[in-house]
């Protein structure tokens, strides 16, 4: 198996060097110390979670923490084009596992949506905690994936920010069963923002559909087959990185 991955703060890794030896604490140094068991010599990866990575062998492990000594930085670049990711919210979790499939394929931001057709409404004290989860969810399943950049989470979007975004998106696209236009035929830019807009289990409404038509979007579909909330947008980014960052 390949290295596991662990995070450390925004600056620990800032004028590191080889042989340099970085603790691993915390939340992260414990779940590598008493759950991962890492032993002396064993090698893993540490990330700041906006690129730089530190690849290394643990020297010694304590109570809830270990050292790491550094045996080669690098720095992953901003991948191009940038993916986003708009999840509608959906009952049953079905948005935690859309987001956790995406991240693990590679999207660069997720924008949690109140669609008018969601079920799950985020307010007060719950919204906070969804996101939260959310957060959580992104975070682990990027170092599933062994990714050195953790997707950006946004607040949560209602159809006003949501437009806004899509006004300055390099190109929208909205996932519809209708759609005459098949996403694998859509030119995609080289750089940029390239946005998925993906609805709850009831589908997006005529009205939301044409509000984002109307501010720059276009309406694609996967194929013949509906596919769940849970699934559209993750086999949307399968494709688009299989013709870009993948290829």
């Amino acid at each position: 198996m390949s290295a596991p991955l662990f995070f450390v703060g925004a600056r620990a890794l800032e004028g590191r060097a080889p042989g340099d030896v970085v603790v691993l604490d915390g939340p992260e140094g414990r779940h590598a110390a008493t759950v991962t068991r890492l032993a002396p010599g064993e090698q893993l990866l540490v990330a700041d979670g906006s690129g730089r990575v530190a690849r290394g062998r643990v020297h010694a492990v304590g109570r809830g923490e270990l050292d790491l000594v550094v045996e080669e930085l690098t720095d992953e670049p901003v991948p191009q084009p940038r993916f986003t990711l708009v999840q509608a919210l959906a009952k049953g979790d079905r948005d935690l596992l859309a987001i956790e499939v995406a991240t693990e394929l590679g999207v660069d931001e997720v924008i949690p949506w109140a669609a008018s057709r969601s079920v799950v409404v985020w307010r007060g004290e719950r919204a906070a905690k969804a996101h939260a989860k959310w957060e959580r969810t992104l975070l682990a399943a990027t170092k599933q994936a062994r990714r050195a950049r953790v997707p950006v989470l946004a607040e949560l979007a209602h159809q006003s920010t949501l437009l806004e975004r899509v006004r300055a998106a390099d190109l929208a696209l909205v996932l519809h069963e209708e759609a005459p236009q098949p996403l694998a035929s859509a030119e995609l830019p080289v750089e940029g923002e390239v946005m998925l807009v993906v609805g709850p289990e009831g589908g997006i409404s005529p009205e939301e559909t044409q509000a984002l038509v109307d501010a720059g979007a276009r309406t694609v579909r996967l194929g013949d087959t509906v596919l769940r909330t849970s699934t559209a947008g993750s086999a949307a980014l399968a494709l688009l990185s299989g013709r870009s960052r993948w290829a």
